[in-house]
């Protein structure tokens, strides 16, 4: 068993010191003062987190957790579990659509094998159990399955870094995973299933209505303590959420920037920052995503997502989309000329200015 006490105490603030340097070099550069917005926000969020204002991303990669969802029995998709499977082999034979995203943004991708029902050679094996129980029975997975899930994706960001990758997004498939999604994040944000419950990847009225039916009715068989983001992760949730917990809190210990896709990794989020709060400072928001929680959990953690593309693909599609952005805006950050260069005064910020 993790001791999350202990794991948040070991995670370092960010360094105020590199974030107001970072700050500075963007004022001094010959543009509009946060002429960039949002990118602007988050390379200084970089520089707090890794202890320097000389942002450098090094490579990147998308790490794609797959799993499998015991609620899958309830009807609560279009598909069955064995597409999980079959996606995981795309995704091992670059042949996804976050494979292709991911190819034209000079990224690479990993799937990690968390607990397929179904095996794929090639794909990394960090199987806990071939699937998760059916929610809408019982619990999803004991806490020491929770909690090696978690460890499991701190190990990957540990690995990921001694192989010089400064950026990790995160990814996941899984048929079933948003209904497991929306049923943490209905106790987490305590809000009731119509709230948060999407379609997912495309379910008809009556499918929706299913849905919340069977989340509502996971909630009442497992009775999640709200206070306790382990229990309602171990009762409710899914190995890929385990892991993309695991991914965060790594990320925070290791000082390596996290994207964060949509709602299954948001869900993921939230629980890392109920756990160890410190590790906030490694969560970089990239979309907005049409599942309906997905707003909200962004709300929660206090982020704001660059993206608003209405995306809901999963994958890492929209977390990958991020890396080009964050790309050219380095570019303008560690390339372009100062005021000073030019000859021309530095704007200045004036009282009533937006932050």
């Amino acid at each position: 068993m993790l001791d999350f006490t202990e794991l948040n105490r070991r995670i370092a603030l960010p360094d105020e010191a590199a974030a107001a340097l970072a700050e500075a070099h963007w004022d001094s550069i010959a543009k509009p003062l946060k002429g960039l917005g949002e990118l602007e926000t988050m390379v200084t969020g970089i520089a707090a987190l890794t202890g320097t204002p000389r942002v450098c991303l090094g490579k990147q990669a998308v790490v794609v957790f797959c799993a499998d969802n015991g609620v899958v029995a309830e009807g609560v998709t279009q598909t069955d579990a064995s597409v999980t499977a079959t996606m995981a082999g795309q995704i091992r034979d670059h042949r996804s659509s976050v494979c292709r995203m991911a190819a034209a943004a000079d990224a690479e991708v990993f799937p990690v094998d968390m607990g397929m029902l179904h095996p794929v050679e090639g794909v990394e094996g960090c199987h806990i159990a071939d699937g998760t129980g059916n929610i809408a029975l019982g619990p999803a997975m004991t806490r020491e399955q929770a909690c090696l899930g978690i460890s499991y994706g701190i190990r990957l960001v540990k690995k990921y870094a001694d192989l010089g990758y400064g950026l990790l997004a995160t990814g996941e498939m899984g048929i079933g995973n948003t209904t497991s999604s929306a049923a943490v994040a209905c106790v987490l944000l305590g809000l009731p299933a119509k709230t948060v419950t999407g379609r997912g990847a495309g379910l008809s009225d009556e499918g929706l209505r299913r849905k919340q039916e069977v989340i509502e009715r996971a909630i009442a068989a497992n009775r999640p303590n709200p206070k306790d983001a382990l229990d309602v992760l171990a009762k409710l949730g899914g190995f890929d959420i385990a892991g993309m917990t695991g991914l965060f809190l790594g990320g925070a210990l290791y000082r390596v920037p996290i994207l964060m896709d949509g709602l299954i990794s948001s869900v993921a989020a939230l629980i890392a920052t109920r756990l160890c709060p410190r590790c906030r400072c490694a969560l970089f928001a990239s979309h907005t995503s049409a599942e309906p929680a997905a707003d909200r959990i962004l709300k929660e953690l206090g982020l704001r997502a660059v993206l608003h593309a209405h995306m809901k693909l999963g994958e890492g599609t929209g977390a990958v989309c991020m890396i080009p952005l964050l790309r050219m805006a380095l570019a303008v950050y560690n390339s372009s000329a100062a005021f000073t260069d030019i000859g021309v005064l530095q704007y200045q910020k004036l009282e009533g200015e937006e932050p």
